[in-house]
C-alpha cells in the first residue's frame, strides 16, 4: 500500500487544515479486483480538528476510465463528488458506520486511500454507457450495436383464452 494517502492526525491542533491529493492510474493498482483500472483525479480534503473529534470532507474531481454495459469499449467518465466522514476518538479502531469512524486516541496518522477509493467509485452511475453526442446519438460502437440489435428478440403478445374469456364477463358487466 502506498503511503501517499496518509494524513498525520497526533499532534494537530484545533482548526482547518487542508490537504490535497492526486490520484491516478498507480492509485487503482492497489484494488486488484475494482473495474476501474484508470483515472486522473484530484482530492482536496478538509479537516476541520475538534478536541474530541474530526470531520473530513472529501471533494473529488476529474475523471475514470469504465467499460460501457452496452458496447463494452472503455470510456472516459467524468466524476465530481463530495462526501463527509467524521472521526473519533476512541479506545479502537471501529469502521462499522460508513459515515463514522473511530480511531484510536493514540493512532498517528489516518490512511484514508481505501475512503478516496469508495468515494470515487460510488459516483459512478449504476448503468455505465457511453455519453450522448451533442445531437443525442450515441457515441458506442456502432459495430457491436448492430450485433445487438440483431440479437434483439421481440416478444409476440400471446393471448392467454382463460384471461380473454374473463375479460369478456368483465365487459358485459
Amino acid at each position: 500500500m502506498s503511503e501517499l494517502y496518509f494524513i498525520t492526525i497526533s499532534g494537530l491542533k484545533e482548526g482547518h487544515y487542508l490537504y490535497d491529493f492526486e490520484i491516478g492510474n498507480e492509485f487503482f493498482e492497489d484494488f486488484e479486483e475494482s473495474e476501474i483500472k484508470e483515472g486522473n483525479l484530484s482530492a482536496s480534503i478538509e479537516l476541520d480538528k475538534r478536541s474530541s473529534h474530526f470531520n473530513l470532507i472529501f471533494k473529488i474531481k476529474g475523471e475514470v476510465k469504465i467499460c460501457c454495459d452496452r458496447c463494452l469499449e472503455m470510456f472516459l467518465y467524468p466524476i465530481e463528488c463530495e462526501n463527509k466522514l467524521l472521526v473519533k476518538f476512541g479506545v479502537k479502531w471501529d469502521d462499522n458506520d460508513p459515515d463514522i469512524i473511530t480511531v484510536p486516541a493514540d493512532e498517528h496518522e489516518l490512511n484514508i486511500k481505501q475512503y478516496l477509493y469508495e468515494f470515487i467509485y460510488l459516483a459512478l452511475p449504476i448503468k455505465r454507457i457511453h455519453p450522448e453526442d451533442k445531437n443525442g446519438n450515441s457515441i458506442c460502437n456502432p459495430e457491436m450495436i448492430k450485433v445487438l440489435k440483431q440479437h434483439i428478440i421481440t416478444e409476440e403478445k400471446v393471448s392467454d383464452p382463460r384471461w380473454d374469456e374473463l375479460k369478456k364477463l368483465l365487459n358485459k358487466n
